[in-house]
């Protein structure tokens, strides 16, 4: 039955997504690599103190990658739920979900170039 008082519903809302968060970060392989990445990029954003606009602009593409991989990774598990053998039409519909994967991580690749290149270039020089 679906709980109708406001708050009380937004909290088990919130419990469930952690819940899916905590999933995702311990047994998916994808997900446990780029939270790795996300933790060295932000041990990084300490070591070089990188302001605040890239604190946020950092932290929006870390959002980005993770979040679009949690999406990723549920379209697969849907699909192979649906049609556990392969299929065409199935895995053009998983490549698809990882070619958004793919250009969230370049974007946070360009990121991550764009904060951290002048910082350690300028360690070398």
């Amino acid at each position: 039955m679906k709980d109708k008082r406001f708050v009380k519903g937004r909290l088990k809302s919130v419990v469930y997504a952690f819940k899916g968060a905590y999933k995702l970060v311990t047994t998916e392989h994808s997900i446990m690599v780029q939270f790795t990445i996300a933790i060295l990029v932000t041990l990084a954003g300490f070591i070089f103190n990188i302001s605040a606009t890239e604190w946020l602009i950092q932290t929006l593409a870390i959002g980005l990658v993770l979040g679009i991989e949690g999406v990723n990774t549920a379209i697969e598990k849907i699909a192979d739920f649906i049609h556990p053998q392969y299929h065409e039409r199935i895995g053009f519909i998983k490549d698809i979900a990882a070619g958004a994967v793919f250009f969230a991580a370049l974007t946070a690749l360009a990121v991550g170039s764009i904060i951290y290149y002048p910082k350690v270039f300028l360690l070398f020089n």
